[in-house]
């Protein structure tokens, strides 16, 4: 390791593929294939064929055994130097955030020079395995020596065994899912049907306007002739939303529909991010500056809400660098589900939630909702698990880029309890 102080680390480029709800546009596409799109549209867009970047860290949350190397071999075909180390990562709903995060600290210290951060998840291509008792039959007869020991094993199949087991999001330690634990939570913060169905119209709303206006002609690539989110509801209203049905809790008391929480989603993002010699060697701008990063998790078990975990990480970052919750001009809360970024804004402004579980003397406050995922949120553009964090973060740097000041915060929450938080800069900002 090179003998470096901290180094300033910057994001040059962004690039996704657009995202699209499963089992339509992708749903013959593989997380490396969404993947290599995604950093191929990087490369192009950048002038990086053929160069050697210091590492490419890349992650997937529903991966066949087939991606066991999936970052490597995603690097391999998307036109950079095969000497480009790459390696992969997974934090959930977090997971790309997490590899901008270890790509950053990288660049901070001098390790390298230049990085990308990307994921992809594909529900439409999940593995579909079957009953351990299967598996253990199979490799018992794959283990014999003689025919009669290869065969004797096959004598104990059963019906039962061809049944598939199909992923889920289930956490093991409650055995809810995360919609389930989802409505926990919206019902302890009170946070109302009209007031989830609101957001959800906004971001809606604000991601139509984005492409319209050609915010995202820089960042999305065209894939499989798809050029635009395709989850994107121009003919939503607050009356077509207010008739959807709870899909979590199917009582009276349920609140989440498949209206306001983010639809199962294929799809692939990814950042470059540098130095600032390495970036101006190359002509490359500046879009901005990752100043800050945290991760914290919470006892979901018997304490606290599964996706309450940004509360605290953002809670920390600030605390970290000095700002407060108002000190930002862009919010960037991802959407797994509006409850979920409406139950955080409501801790933030809870005296109590802040003194007894945050150690704050006072609340951390409001913010101007005008400032919040202003092209568009998670329930309208989509969320395939491990591309949302540098789906975000591209969207943020170019807002800052083209603001030319100012600070914008982000937060990701994840399953198992887990949230991830980063301060992005501007230029220039002091």
């Amino acid at each position: 390791m090179r003998n470096h102080a901290a180094r300033r680390v910057a994001i040059v480029g962004a690039v996704r593929i657009p995202f699209c709800r499963a089992y339509t546009s992708y749903a013959s596409c593989s997380n490396q294939d969404m993947m290599t799109a995604a950093l191929s549209g990087l490369v192009d867009k950048l002038g990086l064929e053929g160069q050697r970047l210091g590492d490419v860290s890349l992650g997937a949350v529903i991966k066949h055994s087939r991606d066991w190397n999936l970052a490597r071999e995603s690097t391999l075909s998307s036109g950079l130097a095969a000497e480009t180390p790459a390696f992969d990562v997974q934090r959930a709903c977090g997971t790309s955030l997490s590899a901008a995060t270890a790509i950053a600290s990288k660049i901070s210290v001098g390790m390298i020079d230049s990085g990308i951060a990307g994921g992809t998840d594909s529900i439409s291509d999940v593995p579909v395995v079957y009953p351990d008792s299967y598996r253990r039959l199979l490799l018992a007869s794959a283990g014999g020596r003689t025919l009669g020991q290869r065969l004797k094993p096959w004598l104990g199949l059963r019906p039962r065994h061809f049944k598939p087991v199909l992923p889920n999001v289930i956490e093991p330690r409650t055995g809810l899912s995360m919609g389930e634990s989802m409505e926990i939570t919206a019902k302890q913060w009170r946070i109302s049907r009209e007031a989830q169905d609101a957001l959800t119209l906004a971001s809606h709303e604000k991601a139509e306007r984005a492409y319209r206006d050609g915010f995202y002609d820089d960042l999305v690539v065209e894939f499989r002739g798809v050029r635009k989110d395709n989850n994107i509801r121009t003919d939503t209203s607050l009356e077509k939303l207010a008739k959807l049905r709870p899909v979590f809790d199917r009582n009276n008391s349920g609140t989440l529909t498949a209206g306001n929480s983010t639809p199962l989603t294929d799809g692939a993002s990814a950042v470059l991010m540098s130095s600032e010699q390495w970036a101006a060697e190359r002509g490359l701008p500046v879009l901005a500056y990752m100043t800050h990063a945290r991760e914290a998790a919470v006892n979901f078990v018997d304490d606290e809400g599964l996706l309450m975990a940004p509360a605290y990480a953002v809670s920390e970052v600030l605390t970290e660098a000095s700002l407060t919750l108002q000190d930002f001009d862009f919010y960037e809360i991802h959407e797994a589900f509006a409850a979920q970024t409406l139950a955080t804004l409501a801790a933030w402004e809870s005296a109590e939630f802040c003194r007894e579980r945050l150690g704050r003397s006072e609340p951390m406050g409001s913010i101007d909702r005008a400032k919040l995922n202003v092209k568009g949120g998670s329930v309208a553009v989509g969320h395939p698990f491990a591309a949302t964090g540098t789906r975000v973060l591209g969207t943020l740097a170019r807002l800052l880029h083209d603001r030319g000041s100012g600070r914008g915060l982000v937060s990701v929450c994840t399953a198992g309890g887990m949230g991830v938080t980063a301060i992005l800069e501007a230029p220039g900002t002091g």
